[in-house]
């Protein structure tokens, strides 16, 4: 069948809603879960570990584009994620379920090449230990004694009481936190899906809080800004019109660093509260319920990252109100300023018109004089003209002529200059 012209993003779009689908697994089985935070060359870097590691297992390299791989290997599976800000490694490999909670269980990272994991590109944001049993009990005494602290210990029943969920959200020795999952009848997608999920809380939880030292670094600096926008803010109430250029730049020198303080934090902000989100919708997708006797996990992380998320929301909102005090007391102060130029303008504009009247006034003045300079030239002429005549035979003397010459001419060059201003105001 001939099909339209396609977008060429229509198949990239169309897959995105499979990307990082969940695996299908069935208990006993031990994962480890590392996220490895770093900057884009960090984050691209992991791409090649990974193939350096399946070119050591003689398997095919990686897709160049790709975001999630997920593989079989010589004893254990293996899963990558790049994301925006972190990649993410799971390991997994089956393991005897038989005595557990009496000694220390294997995990998933004993099977994974030491030097290579001890070389994995970026920075250890999260790592976790869960352990998938089969069954629907496990007395905590057993999990306290072996595996978990019992002063910190939470659990629930997840996926509509299907499964039962265990941790302290403690770091252990070997650095990683721990959680056991009891399966019960969960089919192996729906056993897939609720690992994602709670390893995602986990991951989200620590990449939520990365904007709690952000935040509590902006309270300090927006404290030394908010004191000195005060001091500014009374400064301008008492300034004299010869301090406002001072107090203006000392204004706008603060407004960018604000400004420049917003944009250097302000993505970190966004991102956190992002994960958040993330967080409270993880939590309800693994339908949990409380057991009798403990904190369930929402219960837990949700008093212990409501100080965190209150602090980072509260730091958004102080940058916010304070960027907008500092643009309210600048256009104030602009606004002043300006007023006070328009007065000096006007004061300005006063004196220019004054002395233009008294230009004019000269002026006409001028043009007085002038009048009687150019009728006396005129009259001069006037009188050559009559001396000249008269010798042929004009019968009034060359004096009695310029005599009555005199208003005649002073009246023609008067109506004449009115008509030549009036021509130039015409135009």
């Amino acid at each position: 069948m001939v099909q339209p012209h396609a977008h060429p993003l229509r198949v990239a779009l169309h897959n995105e809603i499979h990307a990082r689908p969940p695996e299908a697994m069935a208990a006993p089985l031990a994962l480890s879960h590392i996220v490895m935070a770093g900057d884009a060359a960090e984050r691209e870097a992991s791409r090649a570990h990974l193939a350096a590691l399946l070119r050591d297992h003689h398997l095919p390299l990686p897709d160049a584009q790709g975001t999630h791989i997920r593989l079989e290997l010589a004893g254990f599976r293996i899963r990558w994620e790049l994301h925006t800000e972190f990649v993410s490694w799971t390991f997994s490999r089956p393991f005897p379920a038989e005595g557990f909670g009496q000694q220390e269980p294997p995990t998933a990272l004993a099977a994974v090449p030491q030097e290579w994991l001890a070389a994995l590109p970026g920075r250890c944001l999260a790592a976790l230990h869960v352990w998938v049993l089969p069954g629907r009990e496990l007395p905590p005494a057993v999990l306290a004694r072996a595996l978990l602290h019992e002063d910190t210990l939470v659990g629930a029943t997840v996926a509509d009481a299907h499964g039962t969920v265990y941790t302290d959200f403690a770091l252990h020795a070997d650095g990683c936190s721990r959680m056991v999952l009891l399966a019960g009848d969960l089919s192996p997608r729906r056993l897939g899906r609720l690992v994602q999920r709670l390893l995602e809380i986990d991951t989200y939880r620590m990449a939520a809080l990365l904007g709690l030292p952000a935040a509590r670094e902006s309270s300090a600096l927006l404290g030394v800004a908010e004191e000195e926008l005060a001091a500014l803010a009374e400064a301008i109430r008492v300034a004299g019109r010869d301090e406002e250029p001072q107090l203006l730049d000392r204004l706008t020198r603060l407004a960018g660093q604000v400004e420049s303080h917003y944009a250097a934090t302000h993505s970190r902000f966004s991102a956190s509260a992002a994960y958040f989100e993330l967080i409270d919708q993880r939590l309800q997708d693994i339908k949990e319920a409380k057991l009798p006797g403990l904190q369930s996990l929402g219960e837990f992380i949700d008093r212990r990252l409501s100080p965190a998320r209150a602090t980072c929301a509260w730091s958004v909102r102080r940058q916010d109100a304070l960027s907008q005090r500092v643009s309210r007391i600048s256009n104030l102060l602009r606004t002043r300023v300006e007023i006070e130029q328009q007065q000096s303008s006007q004061e300005l504009l006063a004196t220019m018109n004054r002395r233009q009247d008294l230009q004019l006034k000269l002026q006409a003045t001028v043009e007085g004089l002038s009048v009687a300079a150019i009728t006396y030239y005129i009259v001069g002429l006037v009188s050559y003209l009559a001396k000249g005549a008269h010798a042929i035979g004009w019968p009034f003397t060359a004096e009695g002529t310029a005599a009555c010459a005199i208003p005649v001419v002073a009246l023609a060059v008067w109506l004449s200059l009115r008509r030549l201003h009036a021509r130039l105001l015409g135009h």
